[in-house]
């Protein structure tokens, strides 16, 4: 059971990550990704919706009806999406300013609705539970380590700290639309490469 739990957990940080692996949530990891602090929200509140959406369609998954259950767990995954709103309003707004509407976006999200369908609907609670944590923390690393890229070529800056001197040309390419693509095509490329070895 733990050998299972803990398979269960590891493939999300790299076998399964979402971006890179299943590519799959592409929208908030190339929009989020301009700077450190917006690619860490984002992927931990993914995370939070995650684990407890996957928990309770878990739960619930012997009383959903077969024909209605995609309408059921956007339910469920937009009452948590709804949740983490709140909080991010109450304790952290001025990320939630920062992220608007990619916010309520979460719900879309197909990384969300793809765990709920694939997995949390046919297994019990603490293999879900394992599974949206490992699948929701592969999520958070892989937007922060993109987003740090971008922020440190693009601004100059690691989480708004300036790392180089006045002198610094920022690469500005680097935080537009077309320079997430190009940042993530050579991310996927550098995936593919440690996969092969």
């Amino acid at each position: 059971m733990a050998k299972t739990l803990g398979q269960e957990f590891t493939k999300g940080l790299w076998a399964e990550v979402p971006p890179y692996r299943l590519v799959l949530g592409l929208c908030p990891t190339l929009a989020m990704t301009t700077g450190v602090d917006n690619g860490l929200g984002m992927g931990l509140a993914v995370t939070f919706v995650l684990i407890c959406s996957n928990m309770l369609i878990s739960l619930l998954r012997k009383v959903i009806p077969k024909d209605v259950r995609i309408a059921c767990f956007i339910i469920v995954i937009a009452t948590f999406v709804i949740v983490v709103e709140l909080m991010m309003q109450a304790y952290a707004y001025a990320l939630f300013e920062q992220m608007g509407i990619f916010i309520p976006l979460i719900v879309v999200n197909c990384i969300l609705l793809g765990r709920a369908e694939a997995f949390a609907s046919k297994n019990g609670v603490v293999a879900s539970c394992a599974d949206g944590l490992g699948m929701g923390i592969g999520f958070t690393i892989s937007l922060v380590i993109l987003a740090s890229i971008r922020e440190v070529l693009g601004n100059g800056t690691f989480y708004k700290i300036p790392l180089f001197g006045p002198t610094f040309e920022p690469f500005a390419f680097m935080v537009t639309a077309p320079g997430a693509f190009v940042c993530l095509g050579l991310m996927l490329c550098v995936m593919n490469l440690l996969g092969k070895k």
